[in-house]
């Protein structure tokens, strides 16, 4: 049975048709990239993983029950960070602890709190607040705080779009060591094929919206860790990128001429007309 799932989901706001009809099926310790445009409805795809929106038709689960609402089996990482900017790295990170196992004893939680402020790299900033960390530090302690919390699911939104070039590459390094050692179930959503590939054990192609939905998936058998300088060279990364960059282009392509012609066409026309 799959640990995360949903089943012919469909989202929209308002008039906007965000995601339409779409099914997704994430096995436990599987890593799993939805890659798509910007503005292609991943945010929302996540939304609905996590519990945190509900789909308008469809059903979401988790362990073959209905998800209604977050909970603290699917840890998230936000695109923001969403540090509380009075705590200290160690603090923010702490904080989860403490709500999500209120019955450890204390020396328990902070034995946790330093072993993930650890594995990110973060010993020596424990006690900074955000405003003193760099961008890729503060992802690093958002990062922790969901792996403290030990959830079941990592579910990531676009968690390095934010960062310059360099600080990306290290921190997917990272969580490629975070999954392949600590076997986590994890989620993420990205605009960067390459970014996927490096990543992923399995890539879900999102296709240009509105009314998005997912394509084929395609699984990533390169052994890990996996080398970005020999991933440059390996006819089987050309191939998989090759072929998941032309569906997505050929889902704007056809978008856009969906939508040129229906902006061309009798008002009548246009009124029927599917886009």
């Amino acid at each position: 049975m799959a640990i995360l799932e949903l089943d012919s989901v469909s989202k929209s706001y308002g008039d906007t048709h965000v995601l339409e009809d779409v099914s997704l099926s994430v096995e436990s310790g599987e890593c799993v990239a939805i890659v798509g445009f910007s503005g292609a409805g991943k945010s929302t795809l996540m939304s609905l993983l996590s519990g945190l929106s509900k789909p308008d038709r469809g059903a979401a689960s988790f362990k073959g029950q209905p998800l209604t609402g977050p909970g603290p089996e699917r840890g998230v990482v936000f695109q923001n960070y969403s540090l509380l900017p009075w705590l200290t790295a160690f603090e923010n990170i702490h904080l989860a602890v403490d709500q999500v196992f209120p019955s450890w004893s204390q020396a328990k939680r902070v034995e946790q709190t330093e072993r993930y402020v650890a594995m990110v790299g973060l010993s020596h900033a424990r006690d900074r607040k955000p405003a003193e960390l760099s961008g890729g530090m503060r992802q690093r302690v958002s990062l922790a705080r969901a792996l403290a919390a030990d959830p079941e699911v990592l579910l990531m939104d676009e968690p390095l779009s934010a960062l310059d070039a360099l600080t990306r590459a290290t921190l997917q390094d990272e969580i490629e060591r975070i999954g392949r050692t600590t076997g986590k179930t994890i989620v993420f959503v990205t605009n960067d094929v390459d970014e996927a590939i490096l990543i992923a054990d399995r890539i879900v192609p999102l296709s240009a919206g509105p009314r998005a939905t997912l394509g084929e998936s395609v699984s990533v058998e390169i052994a890990r860790p996996r080398s970005r300088v020999a991933l440059n060279h390996d006819p089987y990364f050309r191939r998989i990128r090759s072929s998941l960059i032309e569906y997505l282009m050929a889902t704007k392509q056809r978008r856009s001429g969906a939508v040129q012609s229906s902006a061309q066409a009798p008002l009548g026309a246009a009124m029927e007309s599917p886009v």
